[in-house]
């Protein structure tokens, strides 16, 4: 019986690297990138300029639960899910 466990053994070690690799290329950088979205949309702040998921630019006029109210030009506030928000535009940029 000790062929056949080997064998078995050499069989399971391409799935187990496949599938680290498969871990480290495709599923850690995603649970980064989502955990850093997720800091930036806890740290919004007013006057914060953000860019949109739907790419439109806007400067933070209130933030909400799940919301977030963004002011477009003079008297145009139009409000967002926080999920939309993609970046924070750094002052000068």
């Amino acid at each position: 019986m000790q062929p056949q466990q080997s064998n078995m053994f050499i069989q399971l070690v391409p799935m187990v690297l496949i599938f680290g690799i498969f871990y480290f290329l495709v599923i850690r950088p995603e649970k980064q990138k989502q955990k850093n979205h997720q800091e930036l949309l806890k740290n919004l702040r007013k006057n914060d300029e953000v860019l949109t998921s739907a790419g439109i630019h806007g400067i933070v006029v209130n933030v909400k639960d799940k919301t977030v109210v963004l002011r477009l030009d003079e008297n145009v506030r139009v409000e967002f899910e926080k999920e939309a928000v993609t970046s924070v535009i750094k002052k000068g940029e």
